[in-house]
């Protein structure tokens, strides 16, 4: 038992539903790994939400909300994290759920889309084909989902399929902890923070905007700016870190 009180608790509590997780076979033990890694990174952030986060995911809403055909691609850490968040978001955005994954098995995608569908996440379904210009099989995906998607949210992403998606000019908005990352750098829109803190906010201001607003903000941002901003954040707490 994690006691309530303990500082990390929150933390703590996410590592071990992880490892459940992992025994369970939803997600990988290189997930585990990653997961790691992006929280080494929301420390340097002050594991909380920045100015620069916040209106990249009140952006990221006003990218879903006119698009035609916008998508969330999930993958196993996601839905470990997250299931129910996205289920919130698919119902404030409208955007279909695909499951994708590096690490992929044919009972792997069914333990993920049954987690997300106990959840209340419309997932779809179908047969994958090879349409992403990847050797991996992050290339398999639903041609009446990501195939045809004009906008793509990437929450836990990797470099060379959003790499891929952009070449593919869909637009990406990415979630990732680490501002210097190829997936930060290649998206069009990056949020540098926490999936369970992300997510809600996305939610939140899809249920805020109207269509002029979101046309508004989808037409002018920065996510070179947004990026910058991310990394003086790190690099101001660090240089006060002993203060």
């Amino acid at each position: 038992m994690i006691p309530e009180d303990h500082p990390r608790y929150r933390s703590l509590v996410a590592r071990e539903h992880l490892a459940r997780c992992a025994r369970e076979g939803i997600v990988v033990p290189e997930g585990l790994a990653a997961h790691g890694r992006g929280e080494a990174f929301d420390y340097l952030i002050g594991e909380k939400t920045s100015p620069a986060a916040l209106s990249a995911e009140r952006i990221a809403a006003a990218l879903l909300l006119p698009a035609s055909h916008p998508v969330i691609s999930v993958n196993g850490n996601t839905a470990a994290l997250a299931a129910g968040l996205l289920a919130d978001l698919q119902d404030a955005s409208g955007a279909a759920v695909e499951v994708n994954l590096f690490h992929r098995t044919a009972g792997r995608v069914e333990k993920i889309t049954r987690l997300l569908e106990d959840h209340g996440v419309r997932v779809l379904s179908g047969v994958p084909e090879r349409l992403l210009p990847l050797s991996h099989d992050r290339a398999l995906c639903l041609k009446d989902g990501i195939g045809t998607a004009d906008v793509v949210l990437v929450p836990l992403e990797d470099g060379d399929r959003c790499q891929a998606l952009c070449a593919m000019k869909k637009t990406v908005i990415a979630i990732d902890l680490n501002p210097l990352s190829r997936t930060a750098r290649s998206a069009d829109l990056t949020i540098v923070d926490e999936l369970t803190r992300a997510l809600p906010a996305i939610t939140r201001f899809c249920r805020e905007l109207d269509r002029e607003e979101a046309l508004a903000l989808s037409a002018r941002f920065d996510n070179r700016e947004l990026l910058r901003e991310a990394v003086c954040e790190i690099i101001r707490r660090l240089e006060h870190a002993l203060d």
